[in-house]
């Protein structure tokens, strides 16, 4: 039987949790459970349940039997933006040479990102819009995104730009027009576990692994205007089966591949 989900508070809960709860109710339409004094492990077992917890600051998704709960944060995206504010390069904004004004389709959002950088990249005028399938994960990145508490820029701009959409890649893409976006992105979660990514590990758990398939790739080719982009495992063979022009990254335990239009 699949879990069902459901929403509480933290330990101590006070208003502005019980509120923050509240609006997850309303907007994912999940019931409440009252916390009393119990762990969230403890609500999980004895419901079956997933468990979102409203804290005092922030969401957090205890996927059942997880390791650890997820969480919005910017990961990766901070030190990154910083580089490439000096004028350094990134390996996914060479690939994509995305310009300003670009419109950026993510299809796998996850933790977001590859998005932050892309909405660097295109600046104001430009849109990016990042798919996430699993419901629960969609709304602690979108309600993290839209209310985590930095005074850095470009991060914060680049974070409040991004439009979250809560689909599954191929269902949004069969309803898009050719040439919608400028750039596709595909991300499906690695076939292998990279040690080194380790703070991903409550996305793993928490977030809907789909393999990349053929209908997948060739409505992003129908939706791309410039270009597709691929980044999977360095061992991945989806590179070649689908015709990708894989970016060999000698260093890296993982590549980018492009399909240009």
């Amino acid at each position: 039987m699949q879990p069902i989900t459901v929403v509480t508070t933290a330990g101590r809960p006070d208003e502005i949790s019980i509120t923050l709860a509240q609006k997850a109710c309303d907007e994912l339409g999940l019931r409440f459970e009252e916390r009393k004094k119990r762990s969230v492990a403890k609500i999980g077992e004895h419901l079956n349940a997933n468990v979102i917890v409203a804290g005092k600051n922030r969401y957090e998704y205890y996927p059942k039997d997880a390791k650890a709960p997820f969480f919005f944060h910017p990961n990766s995206a901070a030190f990154r933006l910083k580089r490439v504010a000096r004028g350094e390069h990134d390996p996914l904004l060479d690939v994509c040479q995305l310009e300003k004004g670009d419109s950026f389709l993510d299809c796998t959002l996850g933790i977001g990102s590859d998005s932050m950088l892309a909405a660097y990249q295109v600046g104001e005028e430009g849109t990016v819009v990042g798919l996430e399938a699993d419901p629960n994960v969609a709304f602690i990145v979108q309600k993290g995104m839209a209310t985590y508490d930095t005074s850095e820029l470009p991060l914060t701009k680049c974070m409040r730009q991004i439009k979250v959409i809560q689909s599954e890649a191929v269902a949004f893409l069969q309803k898009q027009p050719a040439n919608a976006f400028d750039v596709v992105y595909l991300d499906p979660m690695f076939e292998e576990v990279i040690e080194e990514s380790n703070n991903f590990e409550a996305l793993r758990d928490a977030g809907q692994h789909i393999t990349l398939t053929e209908e997948w790739v060739c409505e992003a080719i129908r939706v791309a205007k410039k270009r597709v982009v691929l980044k999977a495992h360095f061992r991945s063979t989806a590179f070649e089966h689908f015709g990708f022009k894989r970016d060999i990254r000698l260093t890296s335990k993982f590549h980018y591949g492009v399909i240009e239009k």
